[in-house]
């Protein structure tokens, strides 16, 4: 049983890991300052209500509420869009606050890092899917800035030993099969809740970002991966990482491209009513096609897909939908 500090575990993957270390014996302390985050999340678990770039909160917490066996790292900004319209607010807040994080953790004796990274760390990739040797060349600032704090981790192994992995997930969505945890951004940005919202008629017509792209209807290709799939891998990793297990960086996706408008229909066919359409421009900082190739991280930790089939993760997320609005 390993005693660890989530950072951003009110929030969306950050909750869900969170359930998923306690079903497996972990005692877990969570940080967040409930930005983007709800504190019915955490499940009863001890929050700090805190910004993890904070310098002088988080050593406290971290001498209060440790010693802490690893820190798994969920508390960023995430949207491509608003990265490339303020930048400096997504360096500040993904890159200098988790550098604070893991400068705060190394002299309490943390052991293990895991950071929740992404896909955008690729930009335009040659090769489909990617496999993890395919090259950093992000296109926006939010994928550079997880690239960056990679390179920190990759450095602070280098000089003190700290044992690190970054999960690149592709699109995380869905939400636990057992009820309870979902997504809830606000406002909400992802294709799938959005379109599901549309069909339900909670929201206009849907903005189609994009009908132009060289695929084969013309709109993004994206690997979606469920939240509960991810949040298993984190436990595998964390759990991995203190047993002396390989870290680095590792792609977290199941392997298979969607189109938006293949999304679109599987929302249809869940909810039995059409999504309402918009055609919109392409927004600035979005590849075409990103399809994830995870043997490394398959390989490495004994890691499968359960739940990440698309009917699954929409059918999972409509529950949740209609839990939460009470529809």
């Amino acid at each position: 049983m390993a005693h660890l500090l989530v950072a951003g575990g009110a929030g969306y993957i950050g909750s869900h890991t969170l359930r998923a270390l306690r079903r497996a014996g972990h005692t877990a302390v969570v940080v967040d300052d409930l930005r983007a985050g709800r504190e019915a999340a955490t499940m009863g678990a001890p929050l700090v209500v805190c910004d993890v770039g904070d310098p002088i909160e988080v050593p406290r917490l971290l001498a209060r509420y440790g010693p802490f066996d690893g820190v798994l790292h969920f508390a960023a900004s995430i949207q491509v869009a608003e990265s490339v319209a303020r930048p400096l607010a997504y360096y500040q807040n993904n890159v200098a606050a988790a550098m604070n994080l893991i400068d705060a953790a190394l002299p309490h004796g943390v052991r293990a890092f895991v950071l929740s990274s992404t896909a955008a760390v690729y930009g335009h990739p040659d090769q489909q899917p990617i496999p993890e040797d395919a090259g950093i060349a992000p296109i926006n600032p939010y994928g550079a800035s997880k690239a960056m704090t990679e390179q920190i981790l990759a450095d602070s192994e280098s000089a003190h030993g700290l044992r690190w992995a970054a999960l690149r997930y592709f699109n995380a969505c869905g939400a636990d099969p057992e009820g309870g945890l979902g997504e809830c951004h606000d406002p909400e940005t992802h294709l799938i809740p959005v379109a599901l919202e549309a069909a339900a008629g909670l929201r206009p017509a849907l903005k189609l970002f994009g009908t132009d792209y060289p695929t084969p209807d013309g709109t993004c290709v994206r690997d979606y991966i469920h939240v509960s799939d991810l949040a298993v891998a984190h436990v595998s990793a964390v759990e991995g990482l203190l047993a002396g297990k390989p870290g680095g960086p590792y792609n977290l996706g199941s392997g298979v491209g969607h189109s938006n408008r293949e999304v679109l229909d599987a929302v249809g066919r869940v909810v039995g009513l059409p999504v309402p359409l918009e055609d919109a421009p392409r927004r600035p900082g979005d590849p075409p096609t990103l399809i994830a190739d995870a043997s490394r991280f398959r390989g490495d930790f004994g890691w499968t897909p359960r739940h990440s089939d698309l009917d699954t993760i929409v059918a999972t997320a409509w529950e949740w939908l209609r839990l939460w609005r009470g529809l």
